[in-house]
């Protein structure tokens, strides 16, 4: 579903990604971690073009993204949780919800709030229909911003530190609604994370980053019991009590 092939990414003078190669197949569910600065983020929105690549080719479904496709072709392929939500404060979760599918996928209104309520009692929040975003916690916010993920209905959905941004009593609720996404196999899911407990849960492979590159990647069996890689084994060392 997503091939990333020989992909670099420059600020100015900061090379961030470095010939980062990758594929991710249908229904998977590949977890990057590594430390911060290594590259992760910028690898996910190197993927739908919110950042586009200095060099390298990026194909989805098949089809190379381009600065002139990538808006139709992104649209109709796939959709992204952020870190801070980006939900609009002035809108009602409805509306925020609704948006997307009335406007870029050409959904009627009834068929678009039909989609919204089915996707708000997925993630256990249909009471907050017509609450506005900041009357919600944080949890409940990121939860309301993967329900307007699936309501685009795309088949590759990106989560970028979906969970950074939360209080930690808050966390797990968001975490329990991406454990359950994940167990439907049609959906191919790309997670950029600092919880390890969820990777080795949910992951099909994880895939490690350093300093722009992809030093190592495998099952979560073979990353969290026998890592190849010394800067991965210092890593986890760290992290993993």
């Amino acid at each position: 579903m997503i091939k990333m092939v020989n992909v670099n990414k420059s600020f100015g003078d900061l090379h961030v990604l470095k010939n980062v190669n990758l594929q991710v197949a249908e229904g998977e569910k590949l977890v990057i971690i590594g430390p911060s600065g290594s590259g992760k983020s910028t690898t996910v929105r190197c993927m739908n073009f919110l950042e586009e690549p200095t060099s390298g080719e990026v194909y989805i479904d098949g089809k190379q993204l381009t600065h002139k496709n990538k808006i139709k072709l992104v649209r109709e392929s796939m959709s992204m949780v952020f870190q801070s939500f980006n939900l609009y404060p002035h809108m009602t979760v409805m509306k925020n919800l609704t948006l997307a599918p009335i406007k870029l996928h050409g959904k009627s209104k009834a068929e678009a709030e039909e989609l919204a309520y089915h996707y708000l009692d997925v993630v256990g929040l249909s009471e907050k229909a017509f609450a506005y975003p900041t009357t919600l916690s944080g949890g409940q916010q990121q939860r309301i911003a993967i329900a307007r993920a699936l309501c685009s209905q795309t088949k590759i959905i990106l989560f970028d530190e979906p969970t950074s941004a939360l209080d930690p009593e808050t966390i797990q609720e968001v975490l329990d609604v991406m454990i359950k996404l994940a167990s439907e196999a049609n959906i191919t899911m790309v997670v950029v994370t600092h919880e390890m407990g969820f990777a080795r849960q949910v992951a099909d492979r994880v895939v490690f980053m350093d300093g722009g590159r992809i030093i190592e990647e495998g099952t979560p069996e073979h990353f969290f019991t026998n890592p190849e890689n010394e800067r991965v084994k210092l890593f986890l060392s760290k992290i993993i009590r």
